[in-house]
């Protein structure tokens, strides 16, 4: 068993951002499969899904929860729109947005209004997981990514920034707060500057420095998104709470990648072990 296990608390928790690409282009039913899988190979605690699809009472995280035995909580309107008409039948009605789930319960979750131009709101997804050792607050999130919203961008990091200011300060444990997202940026942007001067990149302490979660080799990749195709531009961030020193990330790595025609996502899994 990995050693990340050892001990009833489990001290190193697997943390997971992935955006699951919704029910876009052909074959989501068979990608579903495969994302279900890799999560199985994983064997993550917590995971942040973004572009996660519901419809229907049922949800792309619940389904993915009940087989692993887990906890969910699914929020939208997130980004991307949705095609409007729908491009497929199995598109009708269906909504995208952010999700948890979580290996403990989850005790509170509510969502929180991003500033935005677009004509619908934008949600990031906070919850409050009950780790064995205390509260652990998570937050799920896709920031915009059009290159003339720029401005909106910026402001949805400092937002966020914001965001976890007033969750650490009210934090009743001694447990990190938890980013999962996809920023839709590289590391050396504005917005992400923003966000790594209050937090910890968990990817940047001790991953690939070359590491590519939108990458053109990926069948799926989306080539007209000039600004992220090659580039970084998921994270699994952390901030402690007020006086505790900042978490270790023991390892950061990139999962969904194995070269396929129908890959589970346009986008790679961030990983990132971190010792709580």
């Amino acid at each position: 068993m990995n050693d990340r296990y050892s001990g009833p608390q489990r001290p190193v928790a697997r943390m997971v951002s992935w955006n699951v690409w919704w029910r876009f282009g052909t074959g989501w039913q068979h990608r579903q499969d495969t994302i279900a899988a890799t999560l199985a190979d994983l064997e993550p605690d917590i995971v942040g899904l973004q572009e996660a699809w519901a419809t229907n009472g049922r949800s792309e995280s619940s389904l993915l929860a009940d087989g692993f035995g887990f906890h969910s909580a699914f929020a939208g309107p997130s980004l991307p729109p949705v095609p409007r008409p729908p491009e497929t039948p199995d598109q009708e009605g269906v909504e995208l947005g952010v999700a948890v789930i979580s290996r403990w319960p989850i005790k509170h979750t509510w969502t929180h209004l991003l500033p935005s131009s677009r004509p619908h709101p934008l949600v990031a997804l906070v919850a409050v997981v009950e780790h064995p050792l205390g509260p652990l607050p998570v937050v799920s999130t896709c920031l915009e990514w059009e290159p003339s919203l720029a401005d909106d961008h910026l402001a949805q990091a400092q937002d966020l920034v914001e965001l976890t200011d007033s969750l650490t300060e009210r934090s009743s444990g001694d447990l990190p707060l938890v980013l999962l997202g996809d920023l839709n940026a590289p590391p050396q942007s504005p917005g992400i500057k923003v966000l790594t001067d209050a937090m910890v990149d968990s990817w940047s302490v001790s991953g690939d420095p070359e590491g590519v979660t939108l990458s053109s080799q990926n069948p799926f990749a989306p080539h007209e998104a000039t600004e992220q195709i090659d580039r970084r531009i998921d994270y699994v961030l952390t901030r402690s709470a007020s006086d505790r020193p900042p978490p270790r990330v023991r390892r950061a790595f990139l999962a969904g990648t194995v070269p396929a025609e129908h890959p589970p996502s346009d986008h790679y899994a961030v990983v990132a072990d971190i010792r709580l």
